[in-house]
């Protein structure tokens, strides 16, 4: 028996969408897969680090931004959100006019240089210091953190008993969270216990994450073993009790503070002669990766009641943390395999991750 569930289209509240020619066909790859809107990360070239097109600062505004997106067919999106870089160039000032334009929603905090784009950014005391953060609080703008800590020496950096996600998560996000308890704080893309931890210890209205697919999937041992580079992403794959944490929590019945952010990173070079570049493309196949994802934690979605589970954390969590509409049109996902295609651009292909890893995928939405 084939199984079908049909869904509200979803929001993907963690995606990278380019620029430029990229733009169209990545957006069309989201619409596809049934998504009614987008968190659009900012980590442009240059990166959206102001508000207004007016300003003097020499960053893409979120006004420039917003309208390349709604021209290349993010008009078809039900909502859009585009977060506002923090850089040495941010100030409580900016963000409280941000607020009260209506165009700010949330910001984005990056370890400087951590990952893909975050050479703008600055130590994350900087913004305790200069009133951000409290000007964040205080007009209920969302902080969105990529959770890793800058600047670590490589035995802290990815270690049997230690790495960056878990020293953020145990010596830095602690102290914001105590000094701006209103602040709203979206811990993005996270990998490990640890962070799982300190998410469930702290209240839903102001602490939540995301959780992205090939976390749920894989580990590092799927990394490394053949070296297969389409799982390169940072943060990075973690260990297998990272893995069942992260799986544990997004399938409780009671989940009230894990949803879906796919962190989709569109790469049309994914090795270069510096390295590799961090992100996988998982624009087309949101939900049937993060369904693949669900069965392997232990769920059987031909159950009406694991089906819930299922779209609270795809469709509902994260629409209700953000205030967002849940969409009445809806999709239909299939347990059926799927042939999947490379995304043509004018730049080159964008490889979904399963072509990538040459694995096949037992899930899809359903095209009529």
């Amino acid at each position: 028996m084939t199984i079908s569930i049909t869904l509200p289209k979803w929001f993907d509240l963690h995606v990278h969408l380019r620029q430029d020619e990229l733009l169209q066909p990545i957006i069309a790859d989201h619409l596809a897969a049934g998504c009614a809107g987008v968190l659009a990360m900012p980590n442009t070239k240059p990166p959206v680090a102001k508000v207004l097109t007016g300003d003097s600062l020499p960053y893409l505004s979120i006004q420039t931004y917003r309208e390349q997106i709604l021209d290349n067919g993010g008009d078809q999106f039900q909502e859009l959100i585009i977060p506002l870089y923090l850089t040495k160039d941010t100030t409580a000032d900016m963000i409280s006019t941000g607020a009260k334009q209506g165009l700010l929603k949330a910001c984005k905090y990056y370890p400087p240089h951590g990952t893909t784009g975050a050479e703008f950014s600055a130590p994350i005391d900087y913004f305790i210091k200069n009133g951000v953060f409290q000007a964040m609080a205080d007009n209920a703008i969302v902080l969105c953190v990529h959770g890793e800590t800058a600047y670590l020496e490589p035995s802290d950096y990815f270690a049997r008993h230690s790495n960056a996600e878990e020293h953020f998560y145990q010596h830095t996000i602690p102290i914001i969270r105590e000094k701006f308890p209103t602040l709203q704080i979206v811990c993005e893309h996270i990998t490990t216990k640890i962070a799982v931890d300190f998410v469930k210890a702290h209240c839903a209205t102001t602490t939540v994450a995301t959780v992205t697919p090939q976390h749920l999937l894989y580990t590092i041992g799927d990394l490394v073993k053949g070296l297969k580079y389409h799982l390169y992403c940072l943060p990075l794959l973690k260990f297998d009790e990272d893995r069942a944490s992260l799986r544990a929590a997004v399938t409780d019945p009671l989940n009230q503070q894990f949803f879906a952010g796919t962190d989709s990173a569109p790469h049309t070079q994914k090795t270069t002669d510096c390295g590799c570049a961090a992100g996988c493309y998982t624009a087309p196949i949101g939900p049937a990766l993060y369904a693949e994802a669900f069965e392997l934690a232990g769920l059987d979605l031909s159950l009406v009641d694991h089906q819930i589970i299922f779209k609270r954390f795809l469709c509902e969590l994260g629409p209700q943390f953000y205030h967002l509409k849940i969409p009445t049109e809806t999709f239909t996902l299939i347990k059926s395999p799927q042939e999947l295609q490379t995304t043509q651009t004018s730049k080159g292909p964008l490889i979904p991750l399963t072509i990538g890893l040459n694995s096949a995928l037992n899930w899809q939405v359903n095209p009529f």
